[in-house]
């Protein structure tokens, strides 16, 4: 016999009862019925019920056994008497009585238990993560993560893709975070940096002449933590394909992305149609560009009806440049209690308030009612209604200014409006293609021209394009989003160097700078390169929507804290004298 397990901890069942046989795992628990001990002993894959009684040679052995003791049992495999079956695990129907055992490793007092549900302070989970994975919903998380992982590789290789590795030092590039700095020993001053993503490298795998090209690609990026983003580091499916427009890259990552929610989401229903949504269309009707299509609600603008009106502060609000005044349509929320609640929502958002009609039945049918109906009247309220589709119970909430001002709140408020009232359907996975970004953006203070997305991108109508007002330029830029969460971003990759040096110049930067910063990938354009696109879709939080979490740390093995801390290994740590004089640095102290 093996020396720890002939069988695993969910292999068992009415087929083995008289056999003999070894188990090894952790003893998940130990209970006592009356001089009869019970051990649920689990393993990686299941969990097995030993039983032991006052004849067998090691209960004195079993009575000394503590939760997470690692041992191995020898046992005979018997029939549970049939009102002691338990359905819920696949061995519910055996138990092993044991004859034999030995602890492989003992566990000290434990941090944290890993049978039952107790919740723990998040510093606990990370600082004693081993334990914490071994908790059924953080195991079955992680197993799910690798089984996405397999399915994803299975299914890009079934589309004629090929594997390829890109470097995990390189230099620094401008992904729209900050770079992990490596410094260089042979090259004292000089720094490598961690890739924030393959960007640079699958292009130049394009112009190598390889057609399609994946990878699980990790990606490095400094940035500030968020409950759906990694603070240091994260995995993605990379993908390139050369010869292809936007369309032909939608047709091949839709299977793949569709396919494995199918296999995955636990049966909820999977959306198969994935409408377009121009990004000025989505700030427009969610008040985002990653909107959770589950939720019918689509804001609209009504500046038309508050020109000139009674309500002074919309009115006077039109009359200045850039404003626009927008409704969020709530059916089924036409409460005075839920509209004021709503009001409350924005002003702790940080604006003054939300205005708000809604409407009830009234002596000539349905009837307005709230301080905006008052003060813009009756012909303008009705015409709110019917432009917006409402009607009796309904309600319609208000929000004025520029939209940059307000537009993330009303997204917000359209996403609370769309739970509280029951219009979104949360057990479904809608998905909808953002495209036709603008390629650069101002700064409102000092209006400097800069790319709003990926720099490497083409915009749409190629050179000409870029001779007019940078901010009317789209892109060849796409993010899939999926409940509420970026899923995917890409873009039809800038092959050509006049038109990059065009775009980067509109951005402020020169050619040299260009070639230096980038001179690799320029040179090599320069030599026939095709014309190719790609994207990226984000595995954690892929998983993370699948396995129905709202927090990407609980479907990640070993994660940082929201400071960027790995409590675990005590990182980030200091450096060593002789580390640093080796690599030519002197650390400064932080000037506050």
């Amino acid at each position: 016999m093996h020396a720890y397990r002939s069988q695993t901890c969910a292999d068992l069942n009415t087929d083995f009862v008289g056999r003999d046989v070894r188990l090894a795992g952790w003893v998940h628990r130990v209970r006592d019925h009356g001089g009869v001990l019970f051990i649920d002993l689990r393993d990686h894959f299941g969990m097995t019920q030993v039983i032991c009684d006052p004849d067998s040679p090691v209960f004195d052995q079993v009575e000394k056994l503590r939760a997470e003791w690692c041992v191995r049992i020898d046992g005979t495999v018997k029939a549970r008497a049939p009102e002691l079956v338990n359905a819920k695990i696949p061995t519910g129907e055996i138990e092993v009585y044991a004859r034999d055992i030995e602890v492989l490793g003992q566990a000290r007092e434990l941090p944290l238990q890993v049978f039952g549900d107790q919740e723990y302070p998040e510093e606990t989970r990370l600082k004693y993560r081993y334990l914490d994975l071994r908790r059924e919903k953080l195991h079955d998380n992680i197993v799910l993560r690798s089984n996405v992982v397999k399915d994803l590789r299975e299914r890009m290789w079934a589309q004629e893709f090929n594997e390829y590795q890109t470097p995990i030092i390189t230099a620094s590039s401008p992904e729209g975070a900050r770079d992990f700095l490596v410094p260089s020993r042979l090259h004292p001053g000089k720094f490598y940096a961690l890739p924030q993503a393959p960007q640079q490298f699958k292009q130049l795998i394009m112009v190598s002449g390889f057609d399609k090209y994946f990878q699980i690609a990790p990606c490095f990026r400094d940035e500030d933590p968020r409950a759906d983003r990694s603070p240091t580091d994260f995995y993605q499916l990379d993908l390139e394909m050369s010869f292809v427009e936007q369309q032909d890259v939608f047709d091949t990552i839709q299977p793949v992305i569709q396919g494995c929610f199918e296999k995955f989401g636990g049966g909820r229903p999977v959306d198969s149609v994935w409408p377009q949504i121009s990004y000025a269309d989505a700030a427009l009707w969610y008040g985002t560009d990653k909107p959770d299509l589950r939720n019918p609600i689509k804001m609209q603008v009504v500046s038309d009806h508050f020109r000139g009106s009674g309500f002074a502060i919309f009115a006077n609000l039109l009359e200045k440049d850039g404003t626009q005044i927008r409704a969020i349509p709530a059916p089924g929320g036409g409460s005075r209690k839920f509209c004021d609640r709503m009001n409350a929502f924005a002003q702790k958002e940080g604006l003054p308030g939300m205005g708000y009609i809604f409407w009830r039945d009234g002596e000539n049918g349905v009837e307005a009612a709230g301080p905006l109906a008052k003060n813009i009247g009756p012909e303008r309220t009705e015409a709110i209604r019917q432009q917006l589709g409402l009607g009796k119970g309904d309600a319609a909430f208000f929000l004025g200014g520029r939209p940059s001002d307000f537009e993330r709140v009303a997204g917000r408020a359209r996403v609370v409006i769309g739970e509280e009232l029951g219009l979104t359907d949360l057990n479904r996975f809608a998905f909808a293609w953002i495209v036709d970004f603008p390629m650069y953006e101002a700064d409102e203070e000092t209006g400097k021209i800069d790319f709003s997305h990926n720099p490497f991108s083409m915009p749409q109508g190629g050179r000409e394009a870029l001779d007019g007002d940078p901010l009317e330029v789209l892109g060849y830029q796409y993010d899939l989003a999926c409940n509420g969460y970026e899923l995917v971003s890409g873009a039809i990759r800038n092959h050509r160097p006049d038109i990059m040096f065009k775009a980067f110049e509109l951005a402020g930067y020169g050619e040299d700078e260009v070639r230096k910063r980038f001179g690799g990938m320029v040179n090599a354009f320069q030599y026939g390169a095709p014309p190719h696109g790609g994207c990226a879709a984000g595995i954690d939080r892929m998983v993370m929507l699948l396995a129905d979490e709202q927090n990407i740390r609980e479907v990640i093995m070993f994660p940082m804290n929201q400071r960027a801390e790995d409590l675990m290994m005590a990182a980030p740590s200091e450096p060593t004298g002789d580390q640093l004089r080796e690599l030519g640095l002197r650390v400064l102290p932080r000037e506050d």
